[in-house]
């Protein structure tokens, strides 16, 4: 039987975010990992390249690798991982959006080096030891990669921890062309919304707990902030749907459901991805 686990994330926005200690506090409950997930599997997963192609990407003094799938020449979207790392469900994502119409280019930056989180515990502990600016910098990076690769716009677009640097990418990249972000906020010290370049389309379930992170409030003031910052915005919630309600793999609703979110609602996630397709579609045609 999952054990309850309540953990709290206010030391890892404390590095994360900034300096100062934002008001983030996940109480998560049952989020053992489900049994059915090896750590031998999920690893092999986040290891194995198809049906992507994978890049090393140059940055300062360090490079990362990324994974690519889609049409070349394609506009390009950046896809920015979870806490869990580059695993099977950030990889699914991908896929996803290189086969909406017209097709696009994706491509998953490792902001975790490699390394996968299977279990809270693992999630919160590569969440604490991210650099947020460098990953600002790798999301960045992936971008000019993907111009410099074909495609003349590049939107970013991330769920949860990706959703808040999607967000932030608005803010801080100014070759970013367009944003979609799922579920996730950045604390204003890392990047004020209010201060966006680029348009946003936001997504988020009414029944989140996360609190000042992607709960209702959360979403209801980061609309007020993309109203003062004059840039084309969409905010969106979802009733009856929860945290992350975007992964529908069999082991991502495994997990979900071990982390006491058993939400499926189908007919939601299609609506979500229709609105990310017609966002990126208006903004990334060239």
């Amino acid at each position: 039987m999952l054990a309850s686990v309540a953990v709290n994330l206010r030391s890892a926005a404390s590095r994360a975010f900034s300096n100062s200690l934002p008001n983030y506090t996940f109480s998560l409950v049952r989020t053992l990992s489900p049994p059915s997930l090896s750590r031998f599997s999920v690893r092999s997963m986040a290891d194995s390249a198809a049906p992507f192609k994978k890049v090393q990407i140059q940055r300062d003094d360090t490079a990362f690798d990324a994974y690519v799938v889609g049409k070349e020449g394609a506009p390009g979207i950046v896809v920015v991982q979870e806490w869990w790392g580059v695993d099977f469900e950030i990889k699914n994502h991908a896929v996803k959006i290189s086969e909406l119409a017209p097709g696009f280019k994706a491509l998953i930056p490792d902001l975790f080096r490699g390394k996968v989180g299977l279990d809270v515990a693992e999630a919160q502990h590569l969440m604490e030891g991210l650099d947020w600016q460098g990953a600002v910098k790798d999301i960045q990076a992936s971008v000019n990669w993907l111009k410099a690769n074909g495609s003349k716009k590049v939107g970013v677009t991330g769920f949860c921890m990706g959703g808040a640097l999607s967000i932030a990418s608005s803010v801080l990249v100014p070759e970013v062309d367009a944003v979609v972000a799922f579920y996730g906020i950045p604390s204003s010290e890392l990047a004020d919304p209010a201060k966006a370049k680029a348009p946003i389309q936001a997504h988020f379930g009414e029944l989140d707990s996360f609190v000042g992170f992607s709960d209702v409030t959360a979403a209801k003031s980061l609309e007020e902030k993309l109203k003062a910052s004059g840039v084309p915005y969409e905010v969106h919630l979802y009733p009856g749907n929860a945290h992350a309600f975007m992964n529908r793999s069999e082991d991502g609703i495994k997990r979900r459901k071990g982390m006491g979110m058993p939400d499926e609602d189908e007919a939601a996630v299609q609506l979500a991805w229709s609105r990310f397709q017609s966002w990126m579609t208006r903004h990334l045609s060239a």
